[in-house]
């Protein structure tokens, strides 16, 4: 009962009071020791950014988590190096198993590889994976596999067009409140 008190505690903390926190290093600091995410010292994650449990969860180098997003990293959440996830993006790994009788939950992982671009509003359900190069497009809901370099838009998302492959560049930023 102790243990379930403190983990509960710790996860509210993050989500209510650490999360408004105008400093990278202090919340960055809670996530890794508090929360155990493996965090590179050149990743972000912006203000009032939330997430669903301790653990399962990485975020490479100069990748960038913005404001508002809702973290559920239940399943396990990899997300590469220079991937940038634009504000109040939804990203799950858990669900429910809707033809049993019991409401059963489900956990799927989640892997979001290098360069890849999340816009504004964008949902990435559980089990997806969502290759090298791929931008999801503002408002999309993806429900399938992304391919590398694809560029997919719409409910449910679907390829619009392909990416250039020649990708060199580095999101690594921070914004002195944020």
């Amino acid at each position: 009962m102790i243990k379930r008190f403190i983990y509960e505690f710790s996860l509210y903390f993050c989500n209510n009071w650490i999360n408004k926190i105008p400093s990278h290093s202090i919340r960055l600091m809670y996530y890794r020791t508090v929360m155990g995410y493996k965090l590179d010292k050149n990743s972000s994650i912006f203000m009032h950014t939330t997430f669903c449990c301790a653990k399962n969860f990485s975020l490479g180098k100069g990748s960038i988590i913005n404001s508002y997003c809702r973290i559920d990293q239940r399943g396990c959440l990899e997300i590469g190096e220079n991937v940038s996830i634009a504000p109040e993006v939804i990203i799950v790994t858990a669900d429910h198993e809707v033809n049993t009788p019991d409401f059963k939950g489900r956990e799927r992982k989640v892997v979001i590889h290098d360069y890849v671009w999340l816009g504004t509003r964008s949902v990435i359900l559980p089990g997806i994976t969502i290759g090298r190069g791929a931008v999801v497009s503002a408002g999309a809901v993806v429900t399938k596999d992304v391919a590398p370099y694809s560029i997919v838009a719409g409910v449910p998302a679907k390829m619009i067009a392909i990416r250039s492959a020649d990708l060199r560049y580095d999101t690594t930023y921070r914004r002195l409140f944020q």
